[in-house]
């Protein structure tokens, strides 16, 4: 009797008592979690930060940009998770441009860490090839002239240091596509293939028509003036990990927290930064097997730097642990395409590190579980992914496009515009929150989620990452390999061929 009494009260104290226990994990718990509302307001967030600060931008070393990477350690901190601020110290730069040629203005853009500098009334010489070998420069042509250049292959960085080294008292490089190369980086502070000169981009039109006057026998000269200002800063990465999971085996994730000096950046990469958010604000939520790991960059648009520092600053133990990387950069275009990494190089022949056919697939079931379309988008290291696949962890993610040109075929498959840019706003004063297709906003954060869901319970699929080999052995970077395409600020995605690819 007396154990059955015992029973019974033990019965009601545990009704009475609120229940701790946590839901366990799945794609489609975590993704009912995530509303455009919650995905908005944070945006609406990282907007005000960028318009409260004279900058008007969350360029890295601005008040934005502090307020931005402070939001997110206190937020993320509330949440739950094992939080920490990394801090790390490069170069920022800023700058204008101006090029005249016969005395109208070619509309030039100033180039990230091009020195200051001007040439007036100097004669204008066509670099042949692409200007990414040595001998594409001829000192007795070059030499006291402004070099013009077709963008294409190799960094912008390498170009400039190429016709300083021959001589070039300026740079020019054109686009390879139509409009300009909105800015770009040369990536480097210096290079021993010679110092800078004073560079700037332009459009495809302008260049070509400098180019076409050159070819039929013209001298064509042009006055040349950079303005720039370069600077040493310390800024912060924000990492954070759940408290709960095998911390042996885990899943990272990122975005970055910087925009270009033009705006504040609320598509590139406000859309990536509060996608995760939005995933960490609920995720503690469930149980689950594996450890997530989040991690915010800073000065990916000054070449990477913040996620690079990251990485090579692990040993090979802790690399080993972290089983894939999945990185969200611009996930909300307002002319989108859904673009996935082509992990398999079935698309573009440059397959990611063994276990990213694998996460590309994943994000496949997704979309065609929604009945959507998708497309491939290279690996071309221009995103934070970079430095993780040249240790050889696994990479995947989703893109919806920057300044490359919607086609036909895929404003049939996708909808919007055809021959109109992905993002007509991308490093822009105009990415801001209007700038954003919720739609495919709140698409791609579901599929960030589906994705955190499936890893943060099973790696199964994903072999491990090998951590003996060397790290030369293992960056595809240092070996010549499609890495070595080298990183381009303001146009990190313009040769990301789009390419569709069936279901």
């Amino acid at each position: 009797m007396l154990s059955i009494l015992s029973a019974g009260f033990l019965a009601l104290a545990a009704f009475l008592t609120p229940s701790t226990a946590q839901e366990e994990l799945t794609a489609d718990a975590l993704i009912a979690t995530i509303n455009i509302d919650d995905l908005l307001a944070y945006e609406s967030t990282l907007e005000g930060f960028a318009y409260s600060s004279p900058q008007r931008n969350r360029l890295i070393g601005t008040p934005g940009h502090d307020a931005t990477v402070q939001y997110i350690y206190d937020t993320v901190s509330s949440f739950g998770y094992d939080v920490y601020l990394q801090p790390f110290s490069t170069v920022s730069s800023s700058g204008n441009a101006t090029l005249t040629v016969g005395g109208v203005d070619q509309g030039a853009e100033y180039f990230d860490l091009s020195p200051a500098g001007s040439a007036a009334d100097t004669a204008i010489v066509a670099v042949p090839n692409l200007g990414c070998n040595a001998t594409d420069f001829d000192p007795t042509a070059v030499g006291g002239n402004i070099a013009l250049i077709s963008r294409g292959e190799c960094q912008f960085g390498l170009k400039s240091a190429y016709a300083g080294g021959a001589g070039a008292v300026g740079v020019i490089i054109y686009n390879n596509a139509p409009g300009n190369v909105s800015g770009g980086t040369l990536s480097e502070i210096s290079r021993p293939e010679g110092q800078y000169p004073p560079s700037v981009s332009i459009s495809q039109e302008a260049g070509q028509a400098i180019l076409a006057a050159i070819q039929n026998g013209t001298t064509v000269t042009g006055t040349l003036d950079v303005d720039a200002v370069i600077s040493n800063i310390t800024t912060n990465n924000v990492i954070a990990q759940t408290k709960t999971g095998d911390p042996n085996n885990v899943l990272a994730l990122g975005g970055h927290t910087d925009s270009v000096a033009a705006g504040p950046g609320i598509n590139d990469d406000g859309s990536g930064t509060t996608g995760l958010l939005a995933i960490a604000a609920q995720l503690n939520k469930f149980t689950f097997t594996n450890a997530v790991r989040f991690g915010w960059w800073a000065a990916e648009e000054e070449g990477l730097v913040g996620s690079t520092f990251y990485v090579d600053s692990l040993n090979s133990t802790e690399l080993a642990k972290i089983r894939a990387y999945l990185n969200f950069d611009m996930i909300a275009s307002p002319n989108y395409v859904y673009a996935l990494y082509d992990g398999d190089g079935s698309s573009f022949n440059q397959t990611g590190p063994p276990g990213s056919a694998q996460i590309e697939a994943l994000f496949q079931d997704y979309f065609t579980g929604l009945d959507l379309p998708y497309t491939a988008t290279a690996f071309d290291g221009r995103s934070d992914y970079a430095e993780f696949a040249n240790f050889g962890i696994p990479v995947g993610g989703i893109f919806t496009g920057a300044e490359g040109i919607k086609t036909e075929e895929e404003a049939q498959i996708f909808g919007g515009e055809a021959n109109v840019a992905y993002d007509i706003n991308y490093h822009q004063a105009g990415d801001n929150v209007t700038n954003l297709n919720i739609e495919a906003f709140e698409i791609n954060a579901k599929g960030i989620a589906y994705s955190v869901a499936t890893y943060a319970q099973s790696f199964d699929g994903i072999p491990p990452v090998n951590s003996t080999s060397t790290a030369k052995e293992r960056r595809g970077l240092r070996s010549g390999s499609a890495w070595e395409y080298g990183w381009n600020k303001q146009s990190k995605k313009s040769r990301r061929g789009l390419v569709m690819k069936d279901k």
